[in-house]
């Protein structure tokens, strides 16, 4: 059977293009060198390359964009394709993957049709009316004038200073289908709850919790809303669920808990015309304690009343990863009750969904390792990248070969980290120099790459001569493998 292989060229970050795009020269000598994941390794070069090396700079030419060269095989392995296919069909008849289409109302007030503009000012009228007539029923200070105006604030935004004031009524109105009065009692309502509640004391409280594997905020999507993590599975360590759940008093600790880290998110957002002021909540159902265990699900739905009440419009989307079937179950009562509007910002995966479902909001750079992302931890140290570091994606089919080629045209260290999600593939890494009778440098040697073996490689490489580096996964499984890297150049 013929080999397909697929080729993706970069230039490396000074902007600089492959002056054509090759594939590994198989007549070029080979020059092995240990070279272990983190650690650089040492280049070795020939005589040719150091006469090489003393020869003008080499000028490049005008930037060239990335180009990927794909070809198809008659595979062998049509019947295991099918087995797999008919598995995807299964779990995808069983989870629903998006409930319909919904892109985000516009933040924007310019956006607003005629007759939402014209509920929003009524909606304010109304607000300052409640606002000279203190029917918001705060306590006014002494040394104001009974006749002053009440001064309502919510989420750090005072109500009718401000366009961001309009987002906040936005967010009302939208949660009542933009009907003037319902969206008025249901303001009133939850700033009575805020007030009862003391939010704007508990914001600044030092609460003491074990929940930060719990609930996180971790990056942002694709389009700028800050995600929010809920990993269920957590709660399966008794000690952890019974300090959270086991008694009235640690239920209420474990819903301040919430609302305080809610609170906190919420104030980092962009409640300005055209802002994001909504998160894209992740929820982790993998080892999930399930509906039997009743305190949880009386703390759960206690704290989702509270959110439906009093938190209108702040969830861009949800998503539930790991999706085990009994979930299912629950979701075939509950859906039937759920608006259209409501059902269209779920989206489902199954466990071998899950990273490639993410990967449709957020990019890997911003997704953490767990979840099949490249994003460490805050706590843990990373030198060599960050969020800001863009990282790309690669479907490699099944069968088939996919080697990332990238040109480099000075002396640099070049660091790239790399993981195929799942694994179960050949992994190998070589530098090729440009001059013809170089040796080709393994940096590493071919490796079969297996579910359990560390998520993510980080290598790297000093470079003394121009050439390119290619990264080869060859995908031999008949499932298609989602292929994610990125790299660092660091001149010398």
């Amino acid at each position: 059977m013929a080999e397909e292989s697929i080729t993706t060229t970069l230039p490396t970050p000074q902007n600089q293009p492959p002056s054509e795009l090759t594939t590994p020269d198989e007549s070029k000598p080979t020059l092995e060198v240990s070279a272990r994941e983190t650690e650089t390794a040492v280049t070795t070069s020939t005589p040719e390359t150091e006469t090489a090396a003393e020869k003008p700079e080499v000028t490049p030419e005008e930037h060239q964009p990335p180009k990927v060269t794909e070809t198809e095989t008659a595979s062998t392995e049509k019947k295991e394709l099918g087995n797999e296919k008919s598995q995807q069909e299964e779990e995808t008849a069983r989870i629903p993957q998006n409930l319909g289409s919904f892109k985000e109302e516009s933040s924007n007030l310019s956006d607003l049709s005629d007759s939402e503009k014209k509920s929003l000012n009524e909606l304010k009228h109304l607000v300052r009316d409640a606002l000279d007539n203190h029917q918001f029923g705060s306590v006014p200070k002494p040394e104001d004038a009974a006749s002053a105006p009440e001064e309502v604030t919510i989420w750090g935004v005072p109500l009718l200073k401000d366009d961001r004031s309009d987002v906040v009524l936005l967010k009302f109105l939208r949660a009542r289908d933009f009907k003037v009065k319902d969206s008025l009692t249901m303001l009133k309502n939850t700033i009575k709850w805020r007030r009862d509640f003391k939010i704007d004391e508990l914001v600044d409280e030092d609460l003491v919790d074990d929940l930060d594997k719990v609930v996180f905020m971790h990056g942002h999507d694709r389009e700028g809303h800050p995600v929010c993590y809920n990993v269920y599975g957590e709660f399966q360590n008794k000690e952890l669920y019974n300090k959270t759940f086991s008694d009235e008093e640690k239920r209420k600790h474990f819903l301040r808990t919430r609302i305080q880290f809610l609170e906190r998110s919420i104030r980092k957002l962009d409640f300005s015309s055209g802002g994001v002021s909504t998160i894209f909540q992740i929820n982790d159902m993998k080892n999930s304690p399930g509906l039997g265990k009743k305190e949880l699900r009386s703390a759960t739905k206690q704290a989702v009343q509270l959110l439906q009440d009093n938190y209108p419009e702040f969830v861009f989307k949800q998503a539930f990863i790991n999706v085990p079937w009994w979930y299912l179950l629950f979701y075939t009562v509950i859906g039937p009750f759920m608006t259209p509007r409501s059902k269209s910002k779920l989206v489902f995966a199954g466990p071998s969904r899950s990273a490639e479902t993410l990967f449709k909001y957020i990019s890997p750079e911003q997704v953490p390792v767990q979840y099949g992302g490249l994003s460490v931890d805050p706590c843990d140290c990373n030198p060599d990248f960050s969020l800001d570091d863009p990282a790309s994606e690669v479907t490699v089919k099944p069968g088939t070969k996919q080697t990332v080629e990238i040109i480099i045209y000075e002396k640099c260290e070049i660091v790239w980290e790399i993981r195929v999600i799942g694994w179960e593939v050949s992994y190998k890494a070589e530098f090729v120099p440009e001059e013809k009778d170089a040796y080709t440098v393994v940096v590493q040697k071919p490796r079969k790459m297996k579910p359990a073996d560390e998520p993510v490689l980080t290598q790297s490489f000093k470079v003394n001569e121009l050439g390119k580096v290619l990264l080869t996964v060859d995908n031999p499984t008949s499932k298609k493998k989602k292929l994610v890297y990125r790299f660092n150049v660091k001149p010398l």
